[in-house]
């Protein structure tokens, strides 16, 4: 009676730990798992397209996550999305002329917000504006333009 006993508190332990390491996969897969951002400033920039960018996509630096998405929009006026990023405060020296481009990692294909730093000696601030950015490039309009490109073109046969 206690083996038998000891046998089913033991399966109890491994189905808990693997239920566990379920839902830890989950929270990673789903980008649940960074903490927030501490003493945070807001930036934001403005694309034609944003593909499948997501609030809560990572933002970084050389490969560094300094942030996350916070807020998409639309602007009324000129119909592109509007991308606002929380920037952890310790990095408060992000030059004005930083680019930003929506770029795609890991085999789910995740996008997140790539930064690449300019020159100049002025900083971002809160509410500051990204002004050069690079739109995510949409595989669905890469594809029908190559074959719209490729029925386009004169059959060399018929001549």
């Amino acid at each position: 009676m206690i083996q038998r006993r000891q046998l089913e508190l033991w399966v109890g332990v491994f189905v808990a730990a693997g239920l566990l390491a379920l839902a830890m996969l989950a929270f990673r897969v789903g980008n649940l798992t960074a903490g927030e951002v501490a003493n945070g400033y807001r930036i934001q920039a403005e694309f034609n397209d944003i593909g499948g960018l997501k609030v809560r996509s990572a933002v970084t630096l050389a490969g560094v996550r300094i942030g996350r998405v916070s807020e998409i929009s639309i602007d009324p006026s000129n119909y592109e999305a509007v991308v606002a990023m929380e920037i952890d405060g310790r990095y408060n020296n992000i030059p004005v002329d930083t680019s930003a481009s929506i770029l795609t990692s890991g085999l789910l294909g995740e996008q997140y917000i790539g930064l690449d730093p300019g020159g100049s000696s002025q900083y971002l601030k809160n509410g500051g504006k990204i002004e050069i950015t690079q739109s995510a490039l949409v595989l669905e309009k890469i594809i029908s333009q190559f074959l719209f490109n490729v029925a386009a073109k004169p059959d060399p046969a018929k001549k």
